[in-house]
């Protein structure tokens, strides 16, 4: 039995902050922890600059993806299998799997980090595969209030203890503000300012705004201004994280590496404020972690149903939603999520492995920007809401930018 349209994760209106606090959370994972780690540890206050225009950037190509849904009713996965030549919603599908499985390992690895240094007991492997399962369960039967309710907590705990933590590390006001203010890029500077383009804010969960607005009933070219407003809490607010991560690593002295960077930067504080101010920045590390473990495996999902049913319509079946295939396809996209990638947690990732997904990762946000500037100013179908000239240059702008973070990745990776 089959309904005409698709109706996902209804939520009662006027009980949230919008879906910008879940893409902030979502978006907000342990590559900001330790591209922003980094960037202070070797460079210290000098880059801020290049987190403020990351925010930017991504808040460009959200705004326009935001306004695609508005204007068409339709999410931007499946404009890519509709509305594009065969080959992109391929390619995509084809990205998708391979994202899922490595975003799914790097997940659990980092929350298995976390939970096994924040409990002081277990190994890394058994904390990282508690986390993906117990994750799976709360999202499991796709109730939009209650993950938006876990979300709101585990970010609010999140913000008190980095923010908190920043506060801590006693920044110079002077270094912080010419920081943010001065855009300088000191010797070896550039290759760290396109990691943090690539870095903060995420970029495939990016697209899950357009199933957390259908879940708030955003629609229609009134909801605009309070698309707009959203988007840019969301980012204002990763921003803040962004720096705040920065300014807390700055002086830090690297041991380890990937997410295990976090606990050289918890030993610090906790050398200079004493041992609770180690355990404050693990249990913000450990709400980082986790707020995106849940934004991916809640939204990720979703993004499978749209596809398939996309092509269902593609290749000449019915289409709209059909809840036991809808169940099927979401609840087996969350498996791959929570289950083969745990493989990793137990055997060293293959360095080809590794390497193909630090290039495929890059990616998503050129192309994203890429088909925004198609579809988003196509008049029959935009309307009202089609790009103007400053949403051209903006969109051109950051297609260029995350251009450089694409062919970054794959020149270092032919090295």
């Amino acid at each position: 039995m089959t309904e005409p349209a698709q109706q996902p994760l209804q939520a009662p209106r006027g009980r949230s902050l919008g879906p910008g606090l879940l893409l902030a959370a979502s978006g907000i994972g342990a590559g900001d922890v330790v591209v922003a780690s980094v960037t202070g540890m070797r460079f210290g206050l000098t880059l801020l600059w290049a987190v403020v225009l990351t925010v930017v950037l991504k808040y460009v190509v959200t705004e326009a993806l935001a306004r695609w849904q508005l204007a068409t009713g339709e999410t931007i996965a499946r404009a890519w299998v509709t509305r594009l030549p065969r080959w992109a919603g391929a390619g995509f599908g084809l990205y998708l799997v391979f994202w899922t499985f490595m975003v799914g390992a790097s997940l659990s690895s980092a929350c298995g980090i976390a939970g096994a240094s924040l409990a002081g007991f277990g190994a890394t492997a058994q904390w990282g595969a508690a986390h993906a399962l117990v994750a799976a369960a709360l999202v499991a039967g796709n109730r939009y209030t209650r993950f938006q309710k876990v979300m709101k907590a585990l970010v609010a705990v999140m913000a008190v203890c980095v923010l908190g933590c920043a506060v801590l590390a006693a920044p110079s006001l002077g270094e912080l503000l010419g920081g943010l203010a001065v855009p300088m890029i000191p010797p070896g500077g550039a290759a760290q300012v396109l990691a943090l383009l690539g870095g903060i804010g995420g970029s495939l969960t990016v697209i899950c705004y357009g199933y957390w607005m259908r879940g708030e009933g955003w629609r229609g070219a009134e909801r605009l201004g309070a698309v707009r407003s959203d988007v840019r809490l969301a980012y204002v607010f990763t921003g803040l994280f962004g720096v705040a991560l920065v300014v807390i690593a700055a002086g830090v002295e690297a041991r380890g590496g990937g997410a295990r960077l976090a606990l050289d930067v918890a030993d610090r504080l906790g050398a200079v404020a004493g041992p609770w101010a180690r355990v404050v920045f693990l249990l913000g590390f450990w709400c980082t972690v986790f707020t995106a473990m849940l934004g991916v495996w809640q939204g990720v999902p979703q993004i499978y149903t749209d596809i398939v049913d996309a092509w269902r319509g593609a290749s000449g079946g019915k289409v709209g939603v059909n809840h036991g295939r809808e169940r099927a396809v979401r609840l087996g996209a969350l498996g791959f999520l929570a289950g083969p990638p745990l493989l990793l947690l137990w055997h060293k990732e293959p360095v080809a492995v590794v390497v193909a997904f630090s290039i495929t990762g890059a990616f998503v946000m050129p192309f994203l920007a890429a088909t925004l500037l198609y579809l988003n100013n196509r008049r029959e179908w935009m309307g009202t809401l089609a790009n103007g000239r400053a949403g051209n240059a903006a969109l051109v702008l950051s297609l260029l930018a995350f251009g450089a973070v694409c062919v970054a990745e794959i020149l270092k990776a032919a090295r």
